[in-house]
């Protein structure tokens, strides 16, 4: 489960079985977690995260966009 980024306490990774979906990101802090897809952004699922935060992930993820398609990319080789 390769971390891409740790960032304001939260942590993005992705799970190295995940080839066959389209690009995503997953985030977790503590018990909470989120899945997002990236193109375009858009949340997935969510297990506890408010609103406020969601949108503040959604502004990380934008920001971060290049880092993690080029860290997707290189882990699964396109």
């Amino acid at each position: 489960m390769p971390t891409v980024l740790r960032i304001a306490g939260y942590r993005f990774f992705f799970f190295s079985n995940e080839r066959q979906e389209p690009a995503h990101i997953h985030v977790d802090q503590a018990e909470r977690y989120a899945k997002f897809w990236r193109t375009p952004v858009s949340l997935a699922s969510n297990a506890g995260f408010r609103s406020s935060e969601l949108t503040a992930l959604v502004r990380l993820v934008e920001e971060h966009h290049v880092l993690f398609q080029e860290k997707w990319d290189e882990y699964f080789g396109h």
